[in-house]
Order: structure tokens, then sequence, then C-alpha cells
């Protein structure tokens, strides 16, 4: 009995441990939530796309990174204030997620929208060109 309770707390942490790995320090939100973490005025709305796909329509008040420049992360710490939580999106989720691990290794509170700006619009949320 007392070995059941042991493997499955050590089970547990490791799923804890795993999950928190896999994210790297950065969580990823729904469009539903992100949404509700970008109304605080406070959240610096970050876009990492190119600037083509910025200028097509982005979520307002956002500011645009290449995160496939070279400079991204230069960049990322010469504008964003680290006393802030990032709001980081994409198109899909998939540079987000790069974008996020790069400036939480750098010190940041960072937010990602999990599939991207595609699933923003996808569900009708507010977007500006």
């Amino acid at each position: 009995m007392k070995t059941i309770r042991i493997m499955s707390i050590l089970t547990m942490l490791c799923a804890i441990f795993s999950c928190k790995a896999q994210n790297k320090g950065f969580e990823s939100v729904s469009a539903d939530a992100y949404e509700k973490i970008i109304a605080d005025t406070t959240v610096v709305r970050l876009d990492v796309r190119t600037a083509e796909e910025f200028a097509a329509g982005h979520i307002e008040n956002a500011v645009n990174i290449d995160v496939l420049k070279p400079d991204f992360e230069q960049k990322a710490c010469e504008v964003l204030p680290k006393d802030k939580v990032i709001a980081v999106n994409c198109r899909s989720g998939k540079r987000s997620k790069k974008a996020a691990s790069i400036l939480v290794r750098d010190g940041y509170v960072v937010v990602e929208l999990d599939k991207g700006y595609n699933a923003w619009v996808d569900e009708g949320h507010k977007v500006v060109k």
C-alpha cells in the first residue's frame, strides 16, 4: 500500500514537471483566455509574424517584432519592458512558442496565444488593419 502511494506521488510529480518543461515556463492559452488577459492595459501585446502578415491584420495595439529575423532577441530586449506581462502571438502558434521560449529565457513573464492569430480570427475576436 505504501509503495502504491509513493508511486502515485512520483507519477503525479513527473506529470507536473513534464508539463512545465514542455511549455518552457510560459502559459499557452485559448483565444478567449488571451482576450481576457490582454484586456489588462498593462499587458504588452507582441505579434511575432512578418511585417507583411502584421500589415494584413493584427490584434489591436500589438507591437510587431518578427521572430524569424536574426535580431529578434536584441530588438525584443530593447523594446519590451521586463516588468510587464508579454502576450505573444503569431499565425498558428508555432513561432509564438519559439518567441515565448526566448523571452522567458531572457527573464520575461509570457503568455502565448496557443493556436495563434488564425484561431483569434476564426473565433470572431477583434482585429485591425
